[in-house]
């Protein structure tokens, strides 16, 4: 079968992980596939190596003039992957994200999370993204009851998978070093934004420090197509109103963050929409207490793994208790849940779904 997997963008977030892995678990499991994206800022390839026995294709996107707005660059984004994706040599067109199935034609749609945007180019983007596409996959049962209430549209459920061994076994050296850079700290994954809900981490993170006073916040990720700067601005002043100084990473190199992650103490994932937690996950494959915002879809996924907390003192109540006992309970569970997350798991999931549709 040759499939055509399709992304907006070679950056770490959380669709891209999960469009390359799927990706190669197909390719392992015999598959002809092809992932497709477009190249921002000069990108001429992923943010990490991709296994070879998948071919990749990066849609040179250059940057825009400088007063191009969110709206205009989503645009431009559609019709710069549009112009050079053929769908004709493939059996399976498989979108990941409203950008590319805006540009795909006749496809196949992950929706991972549904959102609400007010730049009226983006809310458009993402409605013909649910609408037009002939088949639906969503990540967890919470999106897909979404889905079907808020549509009538019946998806697909398959789970992400989790690349376990990488995050469960890693090098004590590697480890050692960023305890020895940042001492005891909280991590959290995917940047400062409002869906990630920074803010009230920030406020957590204020409280905590009265409890655990030598324990550090450090955020890691965050490359996003979206302009946050006012929100980071807001973020920053609090951050000083509050006399915190949390450690901002940015991204991190690929093989840095399976270290990074392990040596946290505690993990926090106060995100406000969510579809399934692939960053969570991967903390409990590395045996990492973690602490997630009380949403229907995060009990879904992760139930007796984690912690669930609401409001920022909730937040701080939580990963102080997780800080002082460490979750021996949780993260035994954890570890067994992200096991059993796999893959190719999911690849052969995705097979048997193209094939009802053939």
């Amino acid at each position: 079968m040759k499939i055509a997997l399709l992304s907006y963008s070679t950056k770490p977030r959380g669709g891209v992980v999960h469009t390359l892995a799927l990706a190669e678990a197909l390719a392992a499991n015999g598959q002809d596939v092809t992932v497709w994206s477009l190249g921002r800022g000069g990108d001429d390839g992923f943010f990490r190596a991709v296994d070879p026995d998948v071919r990749v294709r990066i849609v040179p996107f250059p940057d825009g003039p400088a007063a191009e707005t969110v709206g205009e660059r989503i645009l431009r984004s559609i019709a710069t992957l549009r112009d050079a994706f053929d769908p004709t040599p493939y059996d399976v067109v498989h979108a990941q994200d409203c950008i590319s199935a805006n540009a795909a034609g006749r496809c196949i749609r992950t929706v991972h999370h549904l959102d609400h945007f007010t730049t009226p180019e983006l809310a458009a983007c993402h409605e013909r993204a649910i609408v037009e596409p002939y088949a639906h996959i969503c990540v967890s049962r919470s999106v897909a009851d979404e889905l079907a209430q808020g549509w009538g549209l019946k998806a697909e459920v398959i789970p992400n998978g989790v690349a376990y061994n990488r995050f469960a076994v890693t090098d004590p050296a590697a480890r050692e070093a960023w305890r020895t850079r940042l001492g005891r700290y909280v991590l959290t994954v995917g940047g400062i934004e409002p869906r990630k809900g920074s803010l009230d981490l920030l406020e957590a993170y204020a409280l905590l420090r009265a409890d655990h006073p030598d324990v550090r916040l450090v955020i890691a990720g965050g490359e996003t197509l979206f302009d946050y700067r006012d929100y980071r601005a807001r973020w920053e002043e609090r951050a000083t109103e509050l006399g915190v100084e949390p450690v901002v990473l940015g991204q991190v190199p690929e093989d840095d963050l399976p270290p990074l992650v392990a040596a946290a103490d505690a993990f926090a994932f106060p995100s406000v929409k969510e579809g399934f937690g692939l960053a969570a996950m991967e903390s409990l494959a590395a045996g990492v207490p973690l602490v997630v915002r009380d949403l229907p879809v995060l009990r879904e996924v992760f139930g007796a793994s984690a912690r669930f907390a609401d409001t920022p003192p909730d937040l701080a109540d939580e990963l102080g208790a997780a800080l002082a006992n460490g979750d021996p309970v949780c993260r035994k569970a954890g570890r067994e849940l992200a096991a059993r997350h796999t893959w190719d798991a999911a690849a052969r999931r995705h097979l048997n779904f193209y094939r009802t549709l053939r």
